[in-house]
């Protein structure tokens, strides 16, 4: 019976250690900040990977994550300068730096995302609140959307450190009308581009009268200077001709011999068409070599 009882006994001893034992160890992985909580009080943190001791039954281990954490902000209507409704849709990358001042402000990562959503949307309202609706709508330089992040994600941050979070950054996925003036928008972007092709259709309509006015100059000036020159080189050419006439009919004889050839041109020339009659004189040289008179 003694047997029995100290085996018993030893039984259960040997239960109240490994129940001992395994309260008295928590493990901790390499993504992972543990908190151990005795009465609702952070008494420790651990971010180092492996196995750590607690005080049994006493104390608890509450558990975060250290890797950063993605939360898709519902989109969400903000007033630009210009007093205009965008709905801008974003989302946040943040990460618990200081765990023991989370679990003291927080708690929790959905209470931690609802003050996150607040803060961001104070921030963007401030943010967007200094551009116009159409420098959102026309903004095309990355650079100048990269300055918006970086503001953002700054203030935001800034307002963050008392809860032991760090923002990483704050991306904007789209800007969008809302759909009350959706339309009215639309058609106003419509007539601006409208607008803005009927300028620059006006200009170019400007220039190339400019630049036909210049060709057409251009080619009056041409033509004329090739009129001059072809009078210019027709007067050479027919001083030229009587300059060769009289030097070959240089003598009374090949002069009159030219008188008589040009007659019998000129009879020719007037016996081309259905009429054959001539009419000479007398006395012409020409009626009398046609009479057989003439020498």
């Amino acid at each position: 019976m003694k047997k029995l009882t100290k085996g018993v006994v030893a039984a259960i001893v040997l239960v109240l250690a490994v129940i001992l034992g395994a309260n008295s160890l928590y493990t901790v992985r390499e993504d992972q900040y543990a908190c151990t909580v005795r009465f609702s009080k952070i008494i420790a943190t651990n971010d180092q990977a492996g196995l750590h001791f607690k005080v049994p039954f006493l104390d608890s281990v509450k558990y975060f994550s250290k890797a950063t954490m993605l939360y898709d902000i519902p989109p969400t209507e903000v007033l630009t300068s210009d007093k205009q409704n965008m709905t801008v849709d974003c989302y946040l990358l943040w990460k618990i730096s200081d765990p023991l001042r989370f679990y003291q402000t927080l708690g929790s990562t959905t209470v931690a995302e609802e003050r996150l959503n607040a803060l961001t949307y104070n921030a963007l309202m401030t943010a967007m609140g200094t551009l116009t609706q159409s420098d959102i709508v026309n903004m095309e330089d990355g650079g100048q959307r990269n300055e918006i992040y970086d503001s953002i994600a700054t203030s935001v941050d800034a307002l963050t450190d008392t809860y032991g979070i760090q923002v990483v950054d704050v991306k904007i996925k789209q800007f969008d009308l809302p759909e009350s003036n959706l339309s009215a928008v639309y058609s106003r972007m419509i007539s601006e581009r409208n607008q803005m092709a009927e300028k620059y259709t006006a200009d170019g309509n400007y220039e190339a009268s400019i630049i036909r006015n210049e060709v057409d100059k251009q080619v009056n000036i041409i033509i004329s200077d090739a009129q001059a020159e072809a009078a210019k080189l027709e007067a050479e050419g027919e001083a030229e001709y009587m300059r060769l006439l009289a030097e070959a009919y240089n003598t009374p004889d090949k002069q009159e011999f030219y008188a008589f050839t040009q007659a019998l041109d000129a009879l020719k020339q007037s016996l081309t068409g259905e009429e054959k009659t001539v009419i000479l004189d007398r006395d012409s040289d020409l009626a009398k070599i046609l009479m057989g008179s003439g020498s």
